[in-house]
């Protein structure tokens, strides 16, 4: 569970928005000043702080500054009202998340919220590059698992490219691990203690991308109300990682090459020219000296973007690395499920051997995660690899009705065992639970919404089925 501190000497506000994000499942503490929030955040392990700008005593912009001298990756957003918009553009600059105007509006705030506790986990948690770690190392973070030649020759690629500045394209199909790759690069680099922000170039609408990196001024466009600083400001003397650069629109793509060249960007409706210093890890599953013949990516900014290259194999291409991956995912899932590890059968080790993974790590996880969920103790079988890779479960699609009914056939058989009502019932609870948080990205009022229940017995049923977010993995 999250953990959220609320400065604000607004008691009323204050209130009102601890007992909101407390609804929505964080764990909240308030503060009144600027002085007794600095004792919480030197007290506690914080995921995010709020932070009205307008305080008593030692001011919004003095607090800021003290909360980055004692954890300079905790993610804080600013609070601001129209008088103190300047003072929250220059706490951007100096690395706060992001600032929003009061009123704000609830479910912007809440988006925005999800979207720093996200940055603050891929700065503060690390990445494991080991190739067999061991399960106690990274219960409390991400691991990157293989000992195949060529997954050492990645680990080469990391602890060469991670000391230097060089701009690093990353390539891969998807669902070999590249968003870990280039969290790795980051956190073993000479930029580790400064801002780590991910642009997912296909995620953001293309109208909004271009003032999501570069930020706009006050009148650039309807809606344009004031001055926002762009997420390569904000990034300032970090790294900023382009998911998905392959997708990026030719316009876009143009200011990229720029800010490649001459360190130096534009504010959408403005004309200053702005020096930036972030480093730039960009990623793509597309094959690019294809999308430069068909005039869909910039064979200047190719060559500028792959001073490294580091290319993710196929799982399909180092599957020596599959009884490891297994291993790990037998572990963590169990833990997650709060079940006994159950262990494989080497007949169904070998039928995930000659499966072909066409969405490679990612696939494997979740079909890991998919046997664990119907497993009732017994080591898991060829039958259960069946029923998961041959329908297909493992590819986001919905759990169908026949493996369902396949799985219930297989437990009601077996006369040596008991087999509860209230045990199938919690089974296919989980099922759902966990299907409607993976619908709905981990929205749990959404969640809640699709389910017709309300958020505190959404929350309670994922505490009595240990239902959270899963670690990532390669």
């Amino acid at each position: 569970m999250n953990t959220i501190l609320v400065i604000d000497d607004d008691d009323q506000l204050r209130i009102s928005f601890c007992k909101l994000l407390r609804e929505e499942g964080y764990k909240v503490i308030g503060a009144p000043s600027g002085e007794v929030g600095m004792e919480i955040v030197q007290q506690n392990l914080l995921d995010l702080v709020i932070l009205d700008m307008r305080l008593p005593g030692m001011n919004g912009m003095e607090t800021f500054r003290i909360i980055k001298e004692i954890d300079s990756k905790l993610p804080v957003i600013i609070v601001t009202a129209f008088g103190t918009t300047d003072i929250a553009i220059e706490a951007t600059k100096a690395g706060a998340y992001d600032y929003l105007l009061k009123p704000f509006d609830v479910p912007e705030m809440l988006a925005l919220i999800k979207q720093a506790l996200e940055a603050g986990y891929f700065m503060r948690s690390p990445v494991e590059v080991d190739g067999s770690p061991s399960r106690e190392s990274t219960d409390n973070g991400d691991v990157i698992i293989g000992q195949s030649r060529l997954m050492q020759d990645v680990y080469k690629a990391i602890g060469r490219v991670s000391q230097t500045d060089a701009t690093v394209l990353i390539r891969g199909e998807s669902g070999t691990g590249k968003e870990l790759v280039a969290r790795a690069v980051y956190q073993h680099g000479i930029r580790a203690e400064k801002p780590f922000l991910i642009i997912n170039c296909v995620a953001i609408p293309e109208n909004l991308l271009e003032s999501e990196l570069f930020g706009y001024e006050k009148g650039a466009f309807t809606g344009a109300s004031q001055r926002h600083i762009g997420k390569i400001e904000q990034a300032s003397r970090g790294t900023v990682f382009l998911d998905e650069i392959g997708d990026m629109p030719l316009n876009i793509q143009a200011k990229i090459l720029r800010l490649l060249q001459e360190r130096s960007i534009e504010r959408l409706g403005g004309d200053e020219t702005i020096s930036v210093d972030v480093r730039i890890i960009a990623a793509t599953n597309k094959n690019l000296e294809r999308a430069i013949e068909d005039g869909d990516f910039r064979e200047d900014l190719y060559f500028r973007l792959k001073v490294v290259t580091i290319e993710l194999p196929p799982l399909r291409d180092r599957r020596e690395d599959i009884s490891n991956l297994v291993d790990y995912y037998l572990s963590k899932f169990s833990k997650q499920l709060n079940i006994d590890n159950p262990g494989i059968h080497q007949e169904a080790l070998d039928m995930l051997y000659r499966y072909e993974w066409p969405g490679n790590i990612r696939e494997l996880s979740n079909t890991i995660h998919k046997m664990l969920i119907f497993n009732r103790g017994a080591p898991v079988s060829t039958f259960d690899v069946k029923q998961v890779v041959d329908n297909k479960v493992n590819t986001g699609q919905s759990i169908g009705v026949d493996l369902l009914s396949a799985w219930v056939r297989q437990v009601l058989s077996d006369p040596s065992e008991s087999h509860r009502f209230d045990d199938f019932i919690d089974t296919i609870s989980r099922i759902v639970l966990s299907e409607a948080l993976e619908m709905t990205n981990g929205n749990r009022s959404q969640a809640a919404k699709i389910l017709d229940i309300s958020r505190p017995t959404l929350h309670g049923r994922m505490d009595k089925y240990n239902i959270r977010c899963s670690t990532r993995i390669i």
